[in-house]
């Protein structure tokens, strides 16, 4: 089987390195701003750009490589760089949740003062600049290495909003609990995102049977509609990526002089039935050589 990789999402890439740039940028000005209006959910939101000026960067630059052709050292090519990427980037998000859930159990037994107009102001300019990052790259929600840098904006966007209305709690009710109660609603909402980025990556990874396969209906499609197919056995299935399943199966044929027109019918139903176009088939005409 020839393996024919296409260059994937180059527009998905540059927003990508876009988004990085941007939330490096303010990620600086956010920090100062946090240590000097002494708020847990800019300091906590800056930690956050940290992390995800780094998961951006992981990810622009796993997006690159995933887009280069197949050699000798891989020859599947590169495209599980960007899957690698979601897994690491999963577990930062994971790390950063388990941090601001500590820093704001201590502020919820202990409230400390915070100054509310600068902490509102960088608030807003922090969300408005994690808008724009997340509108560039939310519509890609197919790709696992975009889709987990998205989780990380999305935190930083969500993180804005919280310190917005703390900020405000804070002006007008003096409520100091506003600051760590909602920084552990940010927790609850990206740990949710994050437990699933990290299920998924580590399914690709681990050579996974892909989500809608089912390995017991392609045996019976495959028996059913392949006239020559007398039996379909050792199926494998996995995933370079999301988008990309791969299979080999053996399949135990009636003697016949057409061995290649049986395998292009188990290609075709492969692909207008499973959506699989890259499949490696070993013909049998008797007993499977591997039965033992």
């Amino acid at each position: 089987m020839a393996h024919h990789h296409s260059h994937e999402h180059p527009q998905a890439t540059r927003l990508l390195g876009r988004a990085f740039i941007l939330i490096a940028a303010f990620m600086v000005v956010e920090l100062l701003a946090g240590l000097w209006t002494n708020a847990l959910v800019l300091i906590a939101d800056a930690g956050h750009m940290f992390l995800d000026a780094a998961a951006l960067g992981l990810a622009w630059w796993a997006a690159r490589i995933s887009q280069r052709e197949s050699d000798h050292k891989l020859s599947y090519g590169y495209h599980r760089f960007g899957v690698l990427a979601a897994f690491v980037n999963g577990l930062t998000l994971m790390a950063l949740v388990i941090w601001i859930t500590i820093e704001a159990a201590g502020r919820v037994a202990q409230p400390e003062a915070m100054l509310p107009l600068p902490t509102l102001a960088v608030a807003v300019t922090g969300f408005v600049v994690n808008l724009i990052a997340y509108y560039w790259l939310h519509g890609n929600t197919v790709d696992s290495n975009v889709r987990s840098a998205t989780l990380h904006v999305l935190g930083d966007l969500l993180g804005s909003a919280a310190a917005i209305i703390a900020a405000l709690a804070v002006y007008f009710f003096d409520w100091w609990y506003a600051d760590p109660v909602l920084a552990l609603l940010i927790v609850v909402i990206l740990s949710r995102g994050a437990y699933r980025v990290i299920k998924e990556s580590a399914h690709i990874l681990l050579e996974g049977v892909p989500e809608g396969v089912d390995l017991a209906e392609i045996k019976r499609v495959l028996t059913a509609q392949v006239a020559q197919v007398k039996e379909i056995h050792h199926v494998h299935a996995w995933a370079l990526t999301e988008t990309k399943p791969l299979l080999t199966l053996h399949a135990r044929v009636n003697r016949t002089n057409d061995v290649h027109g049986v395998v292009a019918d188990i290609k075709r139903v492969l692909s207008s039935e499973f959506g699989i176009d890259h499949s490696t088939i070993q013909v049998e005409l008797g007993e499977c050589p591997d039965s033992h």
